[in-house]
């Protein structure tokens, strides 16, 4: 009973650890990443579709990132979705694909960036600790139900509670990592 309850609080932390780092690949750093406009949502005859799947996104140099498009009727709609996003990037369109020039970032758009790492990574701190606070609660219910002895719940929080801070300690490392990468010029 603990070590499925332990086995399933290990999955939903990594599952959390892994959305933060997906979502960090969305902020903006000074070199250009295709994670950036990846999942940016495009009006594609009238669905809202992820930029991912109309177009190939290429990072040819460190601060150019080029789109085309597989349907060149889409390069309107991908154009728009770019110029109302918050990257603050201005696309160059040629007809065939578009051009985001990813101009450096200044000293002050850097520290609100490291201000926006830092809260998500609170956000993803939060969501590993709901897990432990369900799983806990489950482990509890276990107790009540006579399924397992104090012990055994006594042992198995120590043991979620070293499955939990070893998951907040990879996403300090992620957040220490995106922050750098965010203050360097």
């Amino acid at each position: 009973m603990v070590k499925d309850a332990l086995i399933e609080a290990e999955s939903r932390m990594k599952g959390a650890v892994r959305a933060f780092e997906f979502d960090l690949a969305t902020i903006r750093t000074g070199r250009a990443s295709p994670a950036l406009v990846e999942r940016l949502s495009v009006e594609y005859y009238g669905n809202p579709t992820p930029l991912m799947q109309l177009a190939t996104i290429s990072a040819p140099e460190p601060r150019l990132l080029t789109i085309r498009p597989f349907d060149p009727g889409s390069l309107k709609g991908i154009e728009r979705a770019i110029l109302t996003s918050d990257l603050s990037l201005n696309p160059n369109n040629d007809g065939k694909m578009i051009r985001l020039i990813i101009p450096p970032l200044t000293e002050e758009r850097r520290h609100d960036l490291v201000r926006v790492v830092r809260s998500r990574t609170e956000e993803a701190r939060v969501a590993v600790r709901n897990v432990r606070r369900d799983v806990l609660n489950d482990m509890r219910g276990f107790e009540r139900e006579k399924l397992i002895s104090e012990d055994e719940l006594r042992h198995g929080g120590n043991d979620l509670q070293k499955v939990t801070d070893s998951y907040i300690d990879q996403i300090n490392e992620i957040c220490q990592r995106k922050e750098t990468e965010v203050l360097e010029v």
